[in-house]
């Protein structure tokens, strides 16, 4: 099974788009977006699901399951443990950056 998150974190690694994945894949364009727009695994018909994690695949990109260990030799990122953040503390911890991020940007006024 592969997650929205999944497919999202590995294009960024890859630095493609959407479009690129779609080409890649030869899965639609309103596929993908449908498939990253899921919540948790994503659903769709199995072909089009195997189409994009061989794109992945061949591309260089593992799709680590969960409580599975990777077999890959180079570098990656995933949880420790499963992490469930809601969009409000998620959203929270966000505005928290920008805040700090603000008042460390903003000009003091003195020369």
């Amino acid at each position: 099974m592969i997650t929205a998150a999944q497919m999202r974190a590995a294009r960024a690694l890859l630095g493609i788009d959407q479009r690129q994945l779609a080409e890649l894949s030869t899965v639609s364009l309103p596929t993908i977006q449908r498939m990253e727009a899921s919540e948790g695994n994503v659903r769709g018909v199995i072909d089009s699901l195997t189409k994009v994690v061989e794109a992945f695949d061949a591309a260089g990109v593992e799709l680590i399951g969960e409580n599975v260990r990777s077999l890959g030799d180079g570098r990656g990122v995933r949880f420790k443990q499963p992490v469930v953040m809601t969009e409000a503390v998620f959203g929270q911890k966000l505005l928290q950056r920008r805040s700090a991020y603000s008042a460390a940007a903003k000009p003091s006024g003195k020369i």
